[in-house]
């Protein structure tokens, strides 16, 4: 068993995840309002969605990779629009409101539904996989058939080291967190809304102009 194949896609599980982009943003919000758990939940989303295109990557999946590469453009703009929606909605979001529904609502429901959220929300982006096939092949990471098994390793360390920045990001906000008040999350959610927007207009002028 190599362990160098895990150790390496620890790396670049962590390098995949720590790009503050509007799931970055979305996650340290999540934190903020509703807690820790639910904070590194909506992170293992992101870090779950990574390895499917890890795996799909490492294993070579052909005629998913040219699916999801002939329709990048229509997962892209559905992504935005989503992204657009959430960042409208965190600017006119109302904290008391928010805080209420919480208390009352099941935790385990939110936590699913914020998972699955972040999950399609991350995995709406098939540019990711050409990220991984390229930081495959330029670390000389993947192997033949009869070498599968480090492969696995691989796909283990990149969700490993996914799980561990998210882990490590939402332990960092939580400290912060109990030293907010109402009127610092409701400014919070409407920064972060601002930003996830911006960085939605961004990416809609890369995707029509440039």
């Amino acid at each position: 068993m190599n362990i160098e194949f895990f150790l390496k896609g620890l790396l670049v599980g962590i390098i995949v995840s720590a790009p503050m982009g509007p799931i970055g943003v979305l996650c340290v919000q999540k934190t903020v309002n509703k807690g820790r758990a639910i904070g590194f939940l909506s992170g293992l989303g992101a870090a779950t969605a990574d390895t499917v295109y890890a795996i799909l990557a490492a294993f070579g999946v052909t005629f998913i990779t040219n699916f999801l590469s002939k329709n990048q453009e229509l997962f892209q703009v559905i992504g935005i629009m989503v992204l657009i929606f959430l960042g409208f909605r965190m600017i006119f979001n109302n904290p008391v409101k928010q805080y209420r529904y919480h208390r009352t609502s099941s935790k385990k429901m939110s936590a699913v539904r914020d998972y699955i959220s972040v999950f399609f929300l991350t995995i709406s982006n098939p540019l990711t996989i050409i990220f991984f096939g390229a930081a495959f092949t330029m670390l000389g990471l993947l192997t033949q058939i009869e070498g599968q098994r480090n492969n696995l390793l691989l796909v283990a360390g990149i969700f490993a080291g996914a799980s561990l920045w998210w882990f490590a990001l939402t332990y960092i906000v939580n400290i912060f967190r109990k030293r907010f008040r109402l009127r610092n999350i409701f400014i919070l959610n409407r920064a972060s809304g601002v930003i996830i927007v911006f960085l939605s207009i961004l990416a809609v002028i890369k995707f029509f102009f440039l």
